[in-house]
């Protein structure tokens, strides 16, 4: 077939040098009834592509003759030829036509008025698409505002005989719900009035369509809902268990949807009782489910994986934070907990998926209130015979682990004991959920002594990391990394058996578990860090994660997970990693130039090569941070031997912000490493760091300050003449409203590096930025950066302090978040106390510091006798 193909469409792209050919396209699909349906729709589908690619070049007699025969035909007898014409017809519409086709919407609209139940269904087939495709063209001024005859003429189709009218008439109007279009919001309460009217349909599509609608209203125009709240829910309670899926899926979402508005609470509360049972059975795999998960299947860790089965991975840039107090640094802004992430292979949203991402968030929104529902059917479901009901019963212990978790304490101690009995069921997917689950509540297993549930739960699934069902590995590998990202360094008495399973599993997975294998051993890198360099450990780990690197070829994309894992070790082993350090730091470097020079012969030949995948590029920069971060200084010799700072000043100009991104978190680990090989270049790279702080990109930006303020720390007074380029965007930054926290806090500690190497030039900005440098700074923990920055600002306040009189208030309390200052750095905190203090006068100072919080009155007096 391959080859018998290729001529066909070479032909074809002969054919289309003739301009006629189009009309022949358009007469085989209309006219040439003697041939059968589908070479028909072919010829149909052959023009719709000619449209697509090259309608302009189409001689307007042609476009014309296709435009007539398109609506003469939109009733033809046949289903699939109407609907290969409604296709065309919307291809047409979309390559600007709907503008110098005036004719088609009253004409499709008008032929909705047809006896001829095939003319009626096709005009409406075309429609459908044309609003799926043109909704926002549809809702403005261009075209003379369609929508106010449309959406009154659809809403009478509601009540049409054949549920196939009706269906098409929900679908089109649904398409203008999500952009508010004013022409359905003028007949807001009669379309509501329809589909409640509709609530009973017979017909599967349209009750579906009924659902959707509902849903999308609840986003967009719920003051309408609110009056039916009770009889909606009603409704969808009754609609959550329709015996049609694609129904029952699309009123679940109706929950999910709910549980985001503030009503959700109050409109709910009393539904619970019928809720919480359909969203737990809902959770249940159907037969269906069990076939394609080949569920009786428990052995097939030999099989070999299909390259279809491995969804593409995205890397994740490296994004520079600081420590918290508190705890770990603050990750928040990208939680990636997949909800069931063990059905990766039916990725399609299901009924199960869905009723179990809304009890999630239904327990994030009543919290512990859900309880009494789930409770009394939790304790038949975890303990039934049956291993289907068993393993739903596991889904639902997971599912509700983040809201409900302050009243599940008091059960844990029973329960996880249980679930992990369960990771050793005989079927594999009860043991794969019941590694989910545990893994949702490794938080708690971490705040108990590690006898009593850690180390039974850490030796079970190590146990199912060496499984030989390869989902039960690939979600005992997640659940483990999320167990060392909890344990952290919990975990270092147990490393030489954890390194024994992980490297055993090297030489067992298939190719989809190997990626996630090496996340496991990055994310246990990054929890145990240094205490992973001991020479033992070193000599179980490093030689196959090497072997692998040595057979992986440079386009190869299983080199990303390998890169992101090695980036992981390299920063925990430190000096550690100085014996294979040379071989991983040419290789980026080659990974590296290898993309820049494609992406430059793309750029002057795009005919002739293809563009490159940069995230061979992106990865590798993260590599080379990795290292620098972890070799220090050591670093300094394999710089020196490479072209690395050309490279770098390339990609800091990138047009992807991904590059630029990781780009600077590496220049920023660079200064810190090896200055004296970044200085030459500082001239060249200070105004790209300049334009590069633009809060639009909001990761770029802050690797870019944060390399900033590693910089100055580096230039000293050398700094001065750069001042000018960053400082104003820099104040700027800090005083935008809602600016994520992470970016605020680099941005600060920046200006506060800034102004300690040139406090004349910062200084006279002072009352600019005091307020929020202040406040983003107050949750740091006390680090080097902190306490570089609050030297700065210290200095700062020297040279100007009238900058900071208004908000000393704010400088007060900044201070008191320090727990242990160095002796010079609190001396000076002391100066600037007693200074403002004297200068105020003790009666003013009194009524001053009567405005203070008592906590932070108690903190000044104890630490600075103020």
């Amino acid at each position: 077939l391959k080859y018998e193909f290729k001529p066909f469409i070479w032909k074809l792209e002969q054919l289309n040098q003739f301009p006629d050919f189009n009309n022949y396209l358009i007469f085989v699909l209309t006219s040439l009834k003697s041939e059968d349906e589908p070479t028909r729709s072919l010829s149909g589908l052959i023009l719709k592509n000619n449209v697509k690619a090259h309608y302009q070049n189409f001689p307007p007699a042609v476009a014309d003759f296709i435009k007539r025969e398109c609506l003469n035909n939109i009733g033809d007898p046949s289903p699939l030829i109407r609907a290969t014409i409604g296709i065309l017809i919307t291809t047409i519409a979309s390559k600007g036509e709907l503008q110098t086709w005036p004719e088609l919407l009253p004409q499709l609209c008008n032929l909705l008025n047809s006896e001829d139940y095939n003319t009626c269904e096709g005009s409406f087939g075309a429609l459908q698409k044309i609003c799926e495709d043109s909704s926002e063209l549809l809702d403005s001024d261009a075209l003379n505002r369609p929508l106010n005859i449309m959406i009154p003429k659809f809403l009478q189709f509601f009540k049409h005989c054949s549920p196939k009218i009706r269906s098409h008439a929900i679908a089109c109007v649904n398409q203008f719900i999500i952009g508010r279009a004013q022409a359905l919001m003028d007949n807001i309460d009669t379309f509501i009035e329809s589909l409640f009217a509709l609530a009973g349909d017979e017909d599967c599509e349209v009750r579906k369509n009924v659902c959707r609608a509902l849903v999308m209203l609840l986003e967009v125009r719920i003051d309408r809902l609110i009056p039916h709240m009770h009889s909606i829910i009603q409704y969808m309670l009754q609609r959550t268990q329709d015996a049609d899926e694609n129904v029952s899926l699309e009123a679940c979402e109706f929950w999910l949807t709910l549980a985001e508005q503030p009503i959700c609470k109050e409109a709910l509360s009393g539904h619970l009782v019928q809720l919480i049972p359909i969203l737990v059975n809902g959770m249940k795999y159907s037969e269906i489910d069990i076939i394609l998960l080949k569920g009786d299947v428990e052995e097939d860790d030999n099989v070999p994986d299909s390259e279809q089965d491995i969804k593409p991975r995205f890397h994740k840039s490296r994004t520079v934070t600081l420590q918290h107090e508190g705890g770990e640094g603050e990750e928040g802004e990208d939680i990636d907990d997949d909800e069931d992430d063990d059905d990766d292979t039916l990725s399609d949203w299901n009924l199960r998926k869905c009723s179990a991402a809304a009890l999630d968030v239904l327990a994030n929104v009543f919290r512990d209130d859900l309880l009494p529902h789930l409770l009394p059917l939790l304790k038949g479901l975890l303990f039934h015979p049956d291993w289907v009901i068993k393993e739903s019963g596991i889904l639902v212990l997971g599912a509700i682990a983040e809201g409900c978790m302050q009243g599940m304490v008091q059960y844990l101690p029973e329960l996880i004991p249980h679930l992990i009995q369960c990771l050793c069921d005989k079927k594999a997917l009860v043991r794969s959920i019941a590694c989910w689950t545990l893994s949702r509540y490794a938080h708690w297993v971490v705040s108990q002594p590690p006898d009593a549930h850690l180390k039974p739960l850490m030796t079970e699934l190590l146990k199912r990391i060496l499984d030989g069902n390869k989902r039960v590995q690939e979600a005992a590998c997640s659940a483990f990394a999320t167990l060392e990202e909890e344990a952290c360094t919990e975990l270092v008495p147990y490393l030489s058996f954890i390194l024994d399973t992980l490297v055993f599993a090297f030489g067992k997975y298939q190719h989809k578990n190997l990626l996630i294998l090496y996340d496991a051993i990055g994310t246990l890198a990054d929890s145990v860090g240094h205490h992973l360099n001991q020479p033992e450990y070193i000599q179980k780990l490093m030689p196959p994660l090497i072997q692998k690197w040595n057979e992986l070829k440079d386009e190869d994309k299983d080199l990303f997970p390998l890169l992101e894992c090695l980036s992981s070790v390299a920063t925990a082993l430190q000096s550690g990693f100085l014996p294979y350090c040379e071989p991983v730091y040419q290789r980026c470097v080659t990974l590296v130039q290898k993309t820049l020079a494609q992406a430059m012969m793309y750029s002057q030949q795009p005919d002739q090569y293809e563009a490159p995948d940069k995230d061979f590029m992106i990865v590798a920069l993260d590599l080379l941070s990795g290292l620098a971060e972890g070799l220090g200084g050591h670093v300094d010799q394999l710089v020196a031997r490479s072209n690395i700072m050309t490279l770098l000043f390339q990609c800091m100009q990138d047009t992807m912000p991904e590059v630029r991104q990781s780009s600077f978190a590496l220049l920023g680990d660079l200064t810190k490493a090896c200055f004296p090989h970044v200085k030459p270049c500082i001239a060249e790279f200070m105004p790209i760091l300049g334009t590069n702080l633009n809060p639009e990109f909001i990761s770029v930006c802050n690797n870019a300050t944060w390399a900033i303020g590693e910089i100055c720390m580096q230039m000293g007074v050398e700094m001065q003449p750069y001042v000018a380029l960053v400082l104003p965007h820099l104040v700027e930054i800090i005083n935008r409203p809602n600016t994520p926290k992470t970016l605020l806090e680099n941005t600060a500690i920046t200006i506060g590096r800034l102004g300690y190497v040139c406090p004349q030039e910062v200084a006279p900005m002072l009352q600019q930025f005091i307020r929020p440098w202040c406040t983003s700074l107050r949750n740091i923990r006390d680090n080097e950066e902190k306490d570089s920055a609050f030297r700065g600002i210290c200095v700062m306040i020297g040279v100007n302090p009238g900058g900071v009189v208004q908000d000393f208030i704010f400088f007060c309390d900044a201070v008191a978040s320090w727990v242990s200052p160095k002796d010079d750095l609190r001396d000076m905190f002391y100066k600037i106390l007693h200074g403002f203090k004297d200068q105020v006068g003790e009666e003013n100072w009194q009524q001053f510091s009567e405005q203070f919080p008592p906590i932070l009155k108690e903190r000044l007096s104890a630490c600075y006798g103020v």
